[in-house]
């Protein structure tokens, strides 16, 4: 079978996006051609944008940025705003590789209208580095000493919350009740006591809440909505996602800085709700590592995975959640799991069904992480009809046993070895990544996505999304009760392995069921 490049980027006529859409299967032929248009038309599956948002008009949304580490920075460019030293680094990569765009995606990016109003962060160097670059004749910028000071300063319209995972919650629900709105990074909260509190501060703030998962923008996820909602993979058992890392970075083991000391650092601020312990630069540039900061692999990446498929999907919370896994391949000190494997049920969901009614029902989602390899395991879903294979594109394999399919199949219109819908968004656009963890995300479809051939920044559109909401109403795509469900969720897989035993969720009641003797935010919290 001949299958060519120009067969791929000639697609679908009349598609108004750029990228590949094609069925795979088909031959250089004038028939197999009528075939696949067929096929294509028989599926009817929509490459779909991000909606449309109102732009951001009046006076610039006075911002300011809590945390300024490694998610802050990557935030801070989303509005507009990149360091001098990010910018020259970009610069030297481009001449090194001329593939990598990285500072012209950037500098093409659309402008917001922002004022970039604040700063806190309670490390000196970190704190100072945002001012030396941001604090210009055209954007006057000042440093917070305390997130509380710059929530009531009456200088700041909206916050963005790039902190260690236990400071999410207490900044966010201050920011709420004090009318600012909020740009909060996942996991939304820390343990389950403070999701109900985060809740119910956003039912009853006037300001806008977005949670950070920027995937929600990317236009294969968009579009796998449609082939859901259209049964084209029929009834949905099984979904696998994983993580696969195996470098020092992937697995949390940042740099730490030399200018880091008890002198430049408030270490106070740093620990807050987290047990008191003497001053520790490993603990505070590589806070993921510990319970009592971070979530691990199940709140900082599971939450990722869980969201992805949430936004296709909408199944929401699971009935119940078994974890298994340990620390396999950093023995360093931490205290979080970096091998981890979750099972998620949910035995009364359903995607549709070919077959008879009441045949199928119920679907498990399985997540499985190392961050002792780094071999690319795809997120697929496995439905009757077809399998479904999503990142930043995506693939449809036709079912040998499909109901939907039969005569295609029979008739060898089908082959279930090759597959009938690939979509490429970014198919014409080289793409320059730069680390292992980078690549990482961006298979995930969690670092860009593309819009008629142009590479966009996905955080980009979402912070977008949210300050056109605040400035506009208007419904976010990730606000308090996408943000609830991963929580809750991410929450559950962490119980499951700290306690060893089955966690479950009563949707009645929308509560954890109990366990006799447990505080679940003792044991979420407790160092193993």
């Amino acid at each position: 079978m001949k299958f060519t490049r120009r067969d791929a980027l000639k697609g679908l006529g009349g598609i108004p996006l750029m990228g590949a859409v094609w069925w795979a299967g088909a031959a250089s032929t004038v028939a197999k051609k009528k075939e696949r248009s067929a096929i294509l038309e028989q599926l009817n599956i929509q490459p779909s944008l991000p909606a449309a948002v109102p732009g951001i008009g009046g006076d610039p949304i006075r911002v300011g940025i809590i945390g300024f580490g490694i998610r802050g920075e990557q935030l801070c460019r989303a509005l507009g705003f990149a360091t001098n030293e990010w910018k020259e680094e970009m610069r030297l990569a481009a001449e090194e590789n001329p593939n990598n765009s990285t500072l012209a995606d950037f500098e093409a990016q659309d402008k917001l209208n922002v004022h970039l109003a604040g700063i806190c962060d309670i490390f000196d160097y970190r704190a100072n580095k945002a001012l030396n670059s941001f604090n210009t004749p055209d954007n006057k910028m000042e440093r917070f000493r305390t997130y509380q000071e710059m929530i009531r300063s009456g200088k700041v319209d909206a916050v963005v919350i790039a902190t260690p995972d236990h400071w999410h919650a207490p900044m966010t629900i201050d920011a709420l009740e004090n009318n600012i709105h909020v740009y909060v990074e996942k996991p939304m909260t820390h343990n389950v006591e403070e999701t109900y509190r985060l809740r119910e501060a956003a039912r009853n703030s006037k300001a806008t809440l977005q949670v950070g998962h920027q995937h929600r923008q990317t236009l294969s996820f968009q579009t796998a909505k449609d082939i859901i909602q259209k049964g084209t993979i029929g009834h949905v058992s099984l979904i696998q996602t994983n993580t696969n890392r195996n470098d020092d970075n992937g697995a949390w083991m940042y740099d730490i800085h030399p200018d880091a000391s008890p002198q430049t650092i408030d270490w106070d601020m740093f620990l807050g709700s987290a047990p008191k312990v003497p001053f520790n630069k490993n603990h505070f540039f590589r806070w993921r590592k510990w319970w009592a900061y971070g979530s691990g692999l199940s709140g900082d990446l599971l939450s990722h995975d869980y969201d992805r498929l949430n936004c296709v999907l909408n199944m929401g919370i699971p009935d119940s959640v078994m974890t298994s896994g340990g620390i396999y391949t950093h023995r360093d000190g931490r205290n979080v799991p970096d091998v981890l494997q979750v099972n998620m049920e949910y035995p009364n969901f359903s995607t549709g069904s070919s077959q008879e009614e009441g045949k199928e029902q119920g679907m498990t989602f399985v997540y499985s992480a190392t961050l002792g390899n780094g071999f690319n395991r795809p997120t697929i879903l496995m439905g009757h009809d077809g399998t479904l294979e999503l990142g930043n594109q995506l693939t449809i394999w036709p079912d040998r046993q499909s109901t939907r399919y039969a005569d295609n199949i029979e008739n060898e219109k089908m082959s279930p070895g090759v597959p009938i819908y690939q979509y490429d968004p970014g198919a014409s656009t080289p793409d320059g990544v730069a680390s292992a963890t980078s690549q990482y995300f961006a298979d995930k479809g969690l670092m860009w996505t593309y819009i008629n051939g142009a590479r966009v920044d996905s955080t980009f559109l979402h912070m977008r999304e949210w300050l056109s909401c605040a400035r506009n109403g208007g419904k976010v795509s990730c606000g308090v009760k996408e943000g609830f469900e991963e929580a809750i969720s991410s929450h559950m897989a962490g119980l499951s392995y700290k306690l060893g035993r089955r966690i479950e969720w009563d949707k009645e009641t929308e509560q954890l069921k109990p366990i006799e003797g447990i505080d679940f935010d003792e044991a979420l919290l407790a160092p193993m």
